[in-house]
């Protein structure tokens, strides 16, 4: 997956305002800061670790997002949203992202940095001159959502990498301040490691008791015990995105691109067909068949798949991890 150009642009124009010594230490302290596992505490306390913040990470968080923007089109091609509302917003990756619903007339973004705010809406206006949406942001912190800050139900709302700034007892009441605004549907995005997923199954599971459907990635819309936590395992897929220059001259790279790996969950108010099931592990493609790790609503299944299948090999050399798959 590769950023549009004109966002691309967008970013090194940003950056090229900031002395190139100055962003490749920021970058390295950025560097640091997720290699401890410190995803949402990163520190963003200067102008240069933010563009750096822009450089680095923005192309992964956008990538995860447009991922989950495309199976929400695969699975509900009917949905429509008119409305989003973008939650811990930052630089407004996940409205950028939204471009995957034309419909969208209105965007609101949270965010409680205003420097960050700042260059989310020089990217928007960027944005702006390729098409427009009505977007504005809202400068607060997300736990007074549903006190101090007031928003309007949304078709749309989107809470991307921030849940775990929050402690537990904080999430669960973002969560069902979030649950009470949403019109349509929840996507909640977060790092796919085990403490990114168990954030991600504890709001799928506080919320499907609240009579949410689940559209993604479960094969499965009602309230049911998740069969990879059950496992011992976390449930988490990869978007492969394509480094910039300037992204591979910062990280010191040679490779020209990197997997963004990230934990999800759709939710719907109202129930919609589901994939019969999800491919949770690369799939393994050996001589003459492929092995697969499905997601099924029996549980999870390993499955071989050989040449005399035909139609069936062949889709299965096709697939990627995270793609729903036929059982």
């Amino acid at each position: 997956m590769q950023l549009p150009a004109w966002l691309r642009d967008a970013v090194e124009e940003i950056a090229a305002e900031v002395p190139q010594r100055d962003l490749a230490r920021a970058a390295a302290e950025l560097t640091d800061a997720y290699r401890s596992g410190d995803f949402c505490y990163a520190p963003l306390d200067s102008h240069a670790r933010r563009v750096a913040y822009l450089v680095q990470r923005l192309p992964a968080t956008y990538a995860a997002s447009t991922r989950v923007f495309e199976e929400i089109r695969a699975l509900a091609p009917e949905f429509a949203p008119k409305s989003m509302l973008d939650l811990g917003a930052g630089p407004s990756t996940a409205t950028i992202a939204a471009e995957a619903f034309p419909a969208i007339e209105r965007a609101t973004l949270v965010e409680r940095d205003t420097k960050l705010v700042d260059l989310g809406k020089q990217l928007l206006h960027a944005r702006d001159a390729v098409y427009r949406v009505s977007s504005s942001y809202v400068v607060a912190d997300l736990k007074t959502l549903g006190d101090e800050i007031q928003v309007s139900p949304s078709d749309l709302i989107v809470l991307s990498y921030a849940l775990a700034e929050f402690p537990k007892a904080q999430q669960e009441r973002l969560i069902e301040s979030i649950w009470r605004v949403t019109a349509k549907m929840l996507v909640i995005i977060e790092p796919g490691t085990p403490r990114g997923f168990a954030n991600v199954l504890a709001a799928r599971e506080l919320l499907a008791g609240r009579g949410a459907h689940i559209l993604a990635p479960c094969p499965r819309a009602d309230a049911h015990p998740c069969p990879m936590a059950a496992a011992n395992d976390w449930c988490h897929f990869a978007q492969r995105v394509e480094r910039t220059s300037l992204h591979r001259a910062l990280k010191g790279g040679a490779l020209g691109y990197e997997d963004e790996k990230f934990s999800y969950v759709v939710l719907s108010r109202e129930p919609l067909a589901t994939a019969s099931s999800r491919i949770v592990r690369h799939p393994a493609i050996r001589k003459g068949h492929v092995e697969l790790q499905l997601c099924t609503p029996e549980g999870l299944q390993r499955t071989t798949i050989g040449k005399s299948q035909k139609e069936r090999y062949r889709a299965a050399r096709r697939a990627n991890w995270g793609d729903s798959f036929p059982i």
